[in-house]
């Protein structure tokens, strides 16, 4: 898994190089690898069972009970600022694994990140890799989100099934979004002045 890792971060990496080298100076790109948690993997696997028919052992699929059967064991992200820059990563990215499997992240019929998923054959056969495309903003904010919400410590695991904390989190996406329209907004006017000549 480290080795796929590695493998797929510096592939994606070698790709936005194009881009990476002509970002303004208010413009952003971060690539970041991990590799899943054994006791994240764990209860993947366990919501999977939890969410068959019966909640019964599936003796005809003992298959999707493997480790190896979850399709972000490996992940890399790329956070983009501004979002704009998004749409030409994709583009990029696309290119390079036409064969991946696309699962946008979807909030309240928004999308709020690209999201494929495959194998990096490279490194290993066996383990399925994910890549997610992310505004910065989203990102740094799924961040914090994680473990506050998303993988709470046991007695606040209620928070992330309020409908009230749902309806705050498509805010803040609506907000942050949002900001970035209004600020690239800015960036082009700003850019359209010519700056007199002295």
């Amino acid at each position: 898994m480290a080795r796929a890792a590695e493998q797929l971060k510096t592939q994606i990496q070698y790709t936005l190089l194009p881009i990476a080298r002509h970002l303004k100076k208010h413009e952003n790109l971060i690539v970041k690898s991990r590799i899943k948690e054994c006791s994240s993997a764990m209860d993947a696997l366990r919501r999977r069972k939890d969410n068959n028919e019966g909640r019964l052992f599936d003796v005809d699929h003992p298959e999707i009970y493997s480790l190896l059967s979850l399709r972000d064991l490996v992940g890399v992200r790329v956070l983009a600022f501004p979002s704009s820059r998004t749409v030409e990563i994709d583009a990029l990215l696309r290119a390079q694994f036409p064969d991946w499997t696309s699962d946008p992240i979807i909030d309240a019929g928004q999308q709020l990140a690209f999201k494929y998923y495959g194998r990096c054959a490279e490194a290993s056969e066996h383990v399925l890799c994910e890549y997610q495309i992310v505004p910065m903003l989203t990102g740094l904010f799924w961040e914090v989100e994680h473990s506050a919400i998303y993988k709470p410590a046991p007695n606040f695991k209620g928070i992330a099934s309020s409908l009230l904390m749902r309806d705050r989190r498509s805010e803040v996406y609506r907000a942050l979004a949002g900001f970035e329209e209004e600020f690239e907004r800015q960036i082009q006017i700003a850019e359209s002045i010519e700056i007199p000549r002295t």
